[in-house]
């Protein structure tokens, strides 16, 4: 499932981070990359552990916690902190696939990959998220603060910035259901649940609708892995 979600920053918050990027101390992006990633890789990113990038990630979990449509796509489990870098003009990421584990002591399994977009896409020319599945081929250059959310097991890339600078968030999460296509199940009958509730004024006693939600949570509970 590749599911762009609006808005996940606010306003505020958005202005706050981008504030915050003109402290960035830069190192070279490949230090988070894997052996095929990094031929192919050529950006900056901040330290995984640097104050700066500690706050920002802070400030975006938070923002998470308080969206609904991320938990019921994602159903996380585990998020890997977020990370954050930025693309000056001629820098780009080639096609590549996520590695399947992150972290070097407290392992975790990365199934959904996220970038939050932090620029303004009129800010930079190029710099598109290409992300091929089994759908076809998706390029996506979302406002900033809008997020997309994609399997970690496809395959991607971010086209060459020939103008201006990209920031972004990204980051991996173990989700509790493995299964993409398990996950894309539980997330329409979610979204559809909460469509009928707010549909109807006496939702809570709508039969078919409680039977639909026991469904859902009995499905959850038979694929959930915590």
């Amino acid at each position: 499932m590749l599911l762009h979600i609006e808005n996940v920053l606010s306003q505020e918050e958005l202005l706050n981070i981008q504030q915050l990027f003109k402290q960035a101390d830069w190192v070279d992006g490949r230090v988070t990359a894997g052996y095929q990633s990094s031929a192919v890789k050529n950006n900056r990113q901040l330290a995984e552990n640097s104050p700066l990038a500690v706050e920002m990630g802070d400030l975006i979990l938070r923002a998470l916690e308080r969206c609904p449509q991320f938990t019921s796509a994602a159903l996380p489990r585990r998020i890997f902190p977020p990370l954050f870098n930025s693309y000056a003009t001629g820098m780009q990421f080639g096609y590549h696939v996520d590695n399947a584990i992150r972290g070097s002591t407290d392992r975790m399994r990365t199934d959904l990959s996220v970038t939050l977009f932090l620029s303004d896409p009129a800010d930079y020319q190029g710099g598109e998220l290409v992300i091929e599945d089994t759908y076809g081929t998706h390029h996506i250059k979302l406002p900033a603060g809008d997020l997309v959310l994609y399997p970690a097991s496809s395959l991607h890339q971010v086209t060459p910035v020939t103008h201006g600078t990209r920031n972004a968030c990204f980051f991996w999460i173990q989700s509790m259901v493995r299964d993409d296509a398990q996950r894309r199940l539980l997330y329409d009958m979610d979204q559809s649940i909460i469509a009928l509730h707010q549909q109807q004024s006496n939702s809570l006693e709508n039969p078919a609708l409680l039977r639909l939600s026991g469904c859902y949570h009995n499905l959850l509970r038979f694929w959930v892995d915590v």
